[in-house]
């Protein structure tokens, strides 16, 4: 069994071919995709965040949205780059999202993707420290974040305080008790997996990783989810990892999917460079009538590893064409794969 669920990256042009042409249209036909994947019985509702682009950025007020217009779906970034981020107000935001939700936060975080801008987090006032990275800063953060979600009091209460405070040092709140172990770190490699795995984070692993082996994409995508268990494993967690995975599928059963996926489909891996430097393999997408796609898939050794599937959506081609994929996904693909 898997949990299934959707990933949005919530693209918007004003472009007359998209039926997403604003940044309201991008968080409205969220809330409502979310809630029609719920309906069909979906498990997750996830958001790609980006900075200084046409897509949707700042989490959480869409986070709490989702989570007051649904009762069960898993809601979830995929992922936070953490460069960006204050550690303390990430966490009161994290923790009322999640509080409106009922727990059912599924936060994805990560050191970040290429971006818009050059160096985008000097903007929101963030430097790293001396002889340090950007991807060294993202780690801090990180292991600030998870310190503080732990709900223990840090910080000295004044001696004459506005409202009466309780005993002792006082903690970040709103807190969400159990939010700190559904935190995701989404990694590209197997190192930072097992790092992942070292803090008790479960991992989100994407469409693309570095290569690392030259082995086809779902190999060492494989491969990375077995090292960061063995980490876990290793690390002595008390509860069990998660990991999920994500792919862009679609099962063609009308014309319409004919006409937007029919010829689309990258049967094969393809090789990039991230910064210039970092050899990556991009994995391939799946577009075929369902009793291939179910072929097709059975033979990706990651999916296979994963507990968790994310759908990537074409979001500007609206809700209910989104629904649709969903939909044909979880009726005619999961149940032939022994997924559902």
């Amino acid at each position: 069994m898997k949990k299934i669920g959707f990933l949005s990256f919530g693209h918007w042009t004003p472009s007359p071919q998209s039926q997403t042409r604003s940044a309201a249209d991008a968080l409205l036909q969220s809330i409502d995709l979310a809630v029609a994947a719920e309906e069909l019985g979906a498990d997750g509702a996830y958001f790609r965040v980006h900075h200084f682009a046409r897509q949707l950025s700042s989490p959480f007020p869409l986070l709490a949205a989702v989570g007051a217009k649904t009762r069960r779906i898993e809601i979830g970034t995929g992922v936070i780059d953490m460069r960006y981020e204050n550690p303390l107000y990430m966490a009161e935001d994290a923790g009322a999202a999640d509080l409106i939700a009922g727990g059912r936060l599924q936060l994805g975080i990560s050191r970040g993707s290429p971006e818009q801008v050059i160096d985008g987090w000097r903007y929101f006032g963030y430097q790293p420290g001396e002889g340090r990275t950007g991807a060294d800063m993202a780690r801090q953060h990180t292991e600030a974040l998870l310190g503080v979600l732990q709900g223990k009091g840090f910080a000295q209460p004044s001696p004459r305080p506005m409202f009466p405070n309780p005993p002792g040092l006082l903690r970040i709140e709103p807190h969400s008790e159990g939010l700190r172990d559904r935190i995701w770190w989404g990694s590209s490699s197997n190192a930072t997996a097992a790092w992942a795995a070292k803090l008790g984070m479960n991992l989100q692993s994407s469409t693309l990783k570095d290569d690392e082996t030259g082995e086809p994409f779902h190999v060492q995508q494989a491969q990375q989810i077995r090292a960061y268990r063995e980490a876990w494993k290793e690390a002595g967690h008390a509860r069990a990892p998660r990991v999920s995975v994500s792919r862009s599928i679609f099962a063609l059963v009308n014309e319409q999917d004919r006409m937007y996926f029919g010829r689309s489909g990258q049967e094969d891996d393809s090789i990039g460079f991230i910064d210039d430097k970092t050899r990556a393999i991009f994995g391939r997408s799946y577009a075929a009538e369902p009793d291939r796609l179910v072929r097709q898939l059975a033979q990706d050794e990651a999916i296979a590893e994963a507990d968790t599937l994310l759908l990537t959506v074409p979001n500007q081609l609206g809700v209910d064409y989104n629904a649709h994929v969903i939909e044909s996904i979880l009726t005619l693909v999961a149940p032939a794969l022994g997924w559902r």
